[in-house]
Order: structure tokens, then sequence, then C-alpha cells
């Protein structure tokens, strides 16, 4: 059963410690966001436009499969006197953001803990480690797969010969740092479809049934995703979207003849 401590606790109080457990992932990513500006140039170098290195490991692929863009490596300029300043504020953010996410995962469980029945506790084992694990995931899938793909499209597109792409670092921070944050957070859907099973709101025969909605829905979602215009890009999207939509039919399945299983000895 629920404490009764937490159980009993009134409106207000509940959102006072609500603050608390937010207050500390926040102060934690600030610090790592401090940590990520003072080594603000091995961010940018190493990891920010590791896509844009001709060395990196995508880039190499594609250039042994004869696509290698002319323009590479790309020239980067800033175009507003505060731009590198106010991009390496967004950059080391972000960052600290990505870092500490599983922190924040780590709050929001223990003030929702103490209001949970044994079994939904018992349930819920891992869930930090679930989430933070898919959300790294998907930022990884992002980083190492999906955006060098769309920088090799942008790049290898020319009206001309005449035609020189040199690109704002802030537009560059900015595609990769949204995308990367965006499909970390697409990457949730098994967690998402799993626990609106648990409140009877799907299952796992509904989802079989939607299947053919769901790859339409993955398409429209991987060229929302994706700036990149080409159909390779939104594919690359599509097709992981799909399979971990295959993978919360399992999930929930799974949960399902547990749940079963469970209720005869309640």
């Amino acid at each position: 059963m629920p404490l009764d401590q937490e159980r009993d606790m009134p409106f207000w109080a509940h959102l006072e410690e609500l603050r608390w457990h937010l207050w500390r992932p926040i102060l934690v990513m600030i610090g790592l966001a401090g940590l990520a500006f003072w080594k603000i140039e091995w961010v940018v170098g190493q990891v920010l436009l590791g896509p844009l290195r001709a060395d990196f490991p995508t880039t190499r692929l594609l250039c042994r499969l004869g696509s290698c863009p002319p323009s590479w490596p790309l020239r980067l300029q800033a175009t507003h006197p505060s731009e590198q300043f106010v991009k390496a504020m967004v950059l080391a953010l972000a960052t600290g953001l990505v870092v500490g996410f599983p922190y924040l995962v780590w709050e929001l469980w223990r003030f929702i803990r103490p209001g949970l029945y044994r079994h939904e506790r018992k349930a819920l084992q891992g869930l930090v480690l679930w989430v933070s694990l898919l959300f790294f995931v998907g930022v990884a899938f992002a980083y190492w797969v999906l955006i060098p793909f769309m920088l090799h499209f942008f790049a290898s597109f020319r009206l001309a010969a005449e035609v020189e792409n040199i690109w704002r670092i802030g537009d560059v921070i900015g595609l990769v740092v949204q995308t990367c944050l965006a499909v970390g957070l697409v990457f949730q859907l098994p967690i998402l479809l799993w626990g609106l099973s648990k409140v009877g709101l799907v299952s796992s025969r509904a989802l079989r049934q939607g299947r053919r909605y769901a790859i339409a829905a993955a398409v429209i979602l991987g060229g929302v995703l994706t700036p990149s215009p080409d159909v390779l890009s939104q594919l690359l999207l599509a097709v992981p979207l799909w399979g971990l939509y295959e993978l919360s039919i399992f999930v929930v399945a799974l949960s399902e003849r547990r749940t079963r299983r469970y209720l005869p000895l309640r």
C-alpha cells in the first residue's frame, strides 16, 4: 500500500516536494552545462563537428560507397557578433540536459514511488534504466547515423558548380541539438505504449490491428523530424520507429501475460 504519510499529504505539500525533485536535476544540469562550456572547444571540435569531418566513421563509409561530397569538409561561419557565444551557451545547456537526463528521470521516479502500491512498484522496477537507455540509444542513432546522412545530402546538393557551401555555425548547432533531443524522446515510444497499456488505454491486440497506421505514422514522423527532404534520411528514422512499435507490441503482450498470471494470486 502507499505510505500513509504520502497519501495524507495536502496538495500544496506535494507541489512543494515536486519542486525540490525538479530543482535538484536542474541544478545538476546547470553544473554539467557549466563544465561543458568550460570545455566548449572540445565539445564543438570533437563532438558537434564530428559528423562534418571527413574521417568520421559514417562519412568514411559514404565516401567508400562513392558518394563523398566534393566540398567536404565544409566551411562554417558566424554572421552575428554574438552568434558564437550564444550558440556556445545553447550547446552547453543541451549537453547538460542530455548527460543529466537519467538523473531527472530518477528524481521523478523518487517523487511518484511512495504513492504506488507494492505490485505497482514491482512492475516499474528498472523504469529509470530503460527510459535512460532508450533516450541514449535515440541520441546515438541520431548522431552517428541520421545527422551524417542529412548533412551529406545538404552538402552534396548543388544548384551550380559555382555555388559553395558555407554554413552558419548556429544553424549546424541547431540542427544537431534539435535532432538528437527529438529522436531521443521519440525513442521513448515503447515506454509510452507500455504505460498506456497499464491503465487500459491500449492492448497488444489493438496495437497489432493498428500496425498499418503505425507504419504510415512512422513515415510521416520521419519526414517531420528530419529537416532533410531526401527520402533516405526519412526512411532511416521511419524504419527504427517501426521497429520500436513492434518492440512495443512485444512488451505490452509480455506485460499482459504477466498480469493474467498475477491476478489469480491477488
